[in-house]
This record gives structure tokens, C-alpha cells and sequence, in this order.
């Protein structure tokens, strides 16, 4: 009876010492913020950063908190969102592309910014300089807009008989989108194609910007980036094939829901390199001091199951050149 006694006594004691360790634990985890446009960012770039962090050996809920915010689409919302993490307290904002950093930006001076992907950070106003951002914010440069004229490139070699293509564009993201359509405007000069610029916001005026399409008599679509038509990706790609469009971009999710092709940096990288830049600020290290990086790698991604459907035979130089080939 007594070794009963003695043994619950023990256990109750080590009970009280791993629950006031865990708490402690806990208490002392890392708070990161961050803050996202999307409806819901794709997994697989959420998964790349939350897998880097593990890498690093932070441990979610017990050595790092994130805290995340969703504009779901709707860019008016980022200052608020941005706003509420300054208030958590937060010791680092993580913000994915230009109007999420610029929002960011406005809503704190002191806390550290790492944004993602942001097509032009020095002409967008985020930093000084790659080399030395001189601020509190740094990250990734996704130099996207730069990569439109190779889009329409692609798509002129694979449909050469194409002389009028769609725009596709975001107004209410008018930093990005400027520098987009302007890089649009130069290629399309270039390659002797009319461009025609359609606008949405959100689902309804997709469905109304293919509608002007089909007016246009345009067979071909070019879909600048943009978080919005990340979210609605599936629809714009079953919208295209309805209406017979060959469609291109710069984000492998936009050929995964069945436009044709894409060419643009990997985002899943960036995110994941996203993971060291946070570790090197909690360990004490300046945005100010961390150079901006620019992707090194840029990927082909070319659909041809939807080619078949389309009755395109994608031309053997582009085909080779195809980092993955979706069948």
C-alpha cells in the first residue's frame, strides 16, 4: 500500500513538472505573423515554408506560433489585416507578394518584414536596394513582371498562326499589375500580337471578362499574375477550354488546373527559403543587412493533356525545353 501511495505521489510530481515545463514551453515560443491575399494560399507553398521551419528545428505550437491572415481576394482588407498583426505583436510579418509587403510596410517601421515574391521591390518603394534593403523589410524577388515577354514568347512559338491574345488583369492590384501590363505591352510590339485588356476582380467579372473575349475573337490568353486569379484558377482554366482559349501564365498552379502552360519561378522555393530569412532575424540578424534574392531557377510547365483537348501539337523545341510535362 505504501509503494501504491509512493508511486502516485511520484507521478503526480512529475505530472506538475512536464505540464509547468510545456507551459513555459509554450509561453516562449516565437510569434510570426503572416499575411496573405489569397483566398487560401496552395498548400503546397504553405507546406514549403511550415517544412522549412521543421528543417530549422522550430516546432509549431511549442517553440514558433504562426499567425495567419487571409485577404480571401479582397485587397482593401491587407491594411487592416497587417494592422492586427502590429497589435499581436508579432516579432516577424511574413507578407506574399507586392500589395501584402506594401501594406505591411505602411502598418510598421519597427518589426521585420519578409516578403515574398514581390515582383520589383525597389521600384515598387519596399527597399532601397537588393544588395542592401536599408530597412526593416527584405525577402524574395519573384521578377515576374520581367518574365511576361517570355510568356508571350512561349505562346507565339507553341501557337505561331496566334496574332491577338487576352490580357487578363487585376485593377484593384495596381502596383504589380502596372509593371505586368507595361512588360505586356512591349513584348506584344515586339512579336507583332494585339493585345486585348480585360479586367476582373473577382469570380463574377471573370466571367464576364471571358464573355468580352469571345467578342474580341481572341484565341489565346496571357493571365498576369495575381493572387486573385490564383484563388479562382480552376474556373479561369475551365472557362479557357470552353472557349477553345490557349492559355499561359507564370504559376505551375494555374497549369494544374488546365490552362496550357506556365514559365515563372518556383513560389514553393521562395517560400521555403522565406523559412531561413525568419530564422536569421529571430536569431538577431537586420532586415536592413539581409540582401533581396532573386530565383535562380525558372520552370516550363507545359499541359498536354489540355493541348490535346485544344488540338495543339506542342513544337518539339518547346516540349524540350519543359522542366515537367503534366499528360
Amino acid at each position: 500500500m505504501r509503494k501504491n501511495v509512493i508511486a502516485l505521489a511520484l507521478s503526480a510530481v512529475l505530472f506538475v513538472l512536464c505540464s509547468s515545463a510545456a507551459a513555459q514551453h509554450h509561453v516562449n515560443a516565437r510569434r510570426i505573423g503572416v499575411l496573405l491575399p489569397y483566398t487560401a494560399a496552395p498548400d503546397s507553398r504553405i507546406e514549403a515554408f511550415r517544412q522549412a521551419l521543421r528543417e530549422l528545428g522550430y516546432v509549431e505550437g511549442q517553440t514558433i506560433t504562426i499567425e495567419y491572415r487571409w485577404a480571401n481576394g479582397k485587397f482593401e482588407k491587407l491594411p487592416e489585416l497587417a494592422a492586427d498583426l502590429v497589435r499581436l505583436n508579432v516579432e516577424v510579418i511574413v507578407s506574399a507578394v507586392t500589395q501584402a509587403s506594401l501594406a505591411a510596410k505602411k502598418a510598421t517601421s519597427a518589426i521585420p518584414i519578409v516578403m515574398v515574391g514581390v515582383s520589383d521591390p525597389v521600384g515598387s518603394g519596399l527597399v532601397s536596394s537588393l544588395a542592401r534593403p536599408g530597412t526593416n523589410i527584405t525577402g524574395t524577388s519573384s521578377m515576374t513582371a520581367e518574365l511576361v515577354g517570355k510568356q508571350l514568347e512561349l505562346l507565339k512559338q507553341t501557337v505561331p498562326e496566334v496574332s491577338r491574345a487576352a490580357a487578363l488583369w487585376n485593377p484593384d492590384n495596381p502596383v504589380f499589375q502596372a509593371l505586368q501590363l507595361r512588360e505586356a505591352e512591349l513584348a506584344a510590339r515586339t512579336l507583332d500580337m494585339q493585345l486585348q485588356f480585360v479586367e476582373a476582380r473577382g469570380p463574377d467579372e471573370i466571367d464576364r471578362a471571358f464573355a468580352a473575349m469571345a467578342k474580341g475573337r481572341t484565341k489565346a490568353l496571357i493571365v498576369l499574375g495575381d493572387p486573385v486569379f490564383i484563388s479562382y484558377r480552376k474556373q479561369i482554366a475551365n472557362l479557357a477550354a470552353k472557349r477553345g482559349l490557349s492559355a499561359v501564365g507564370g504559376t505551375k498552379e494555374h497549369v494544374e488546373a488546365g490552362d496550357l502552360m506556365a514559365y515563372g519561378p518556383s513560389f514553393s522555393d521562395m517560400f521555403r527559403r522565406t523559412a531561413v530569412y525568419v530564422d536569421k532575424i529571430l536569431k538577431g540578424a537586420k532586415p536592413a543587412d539581409l540582401p533581396v534574392e532573386q530565383p535562380s531557377k525558372f520552370e516550363l510547365i507545359i499541359n498536354l493533356k489540355t493541348a490535346k483537348q485544344l488540338g495543339l501539337t506542342i513544337p518539339p523545341n518547346v516540349l524540350a525545353r519543359a522542366d515537367r510535362v503534366i499528360k
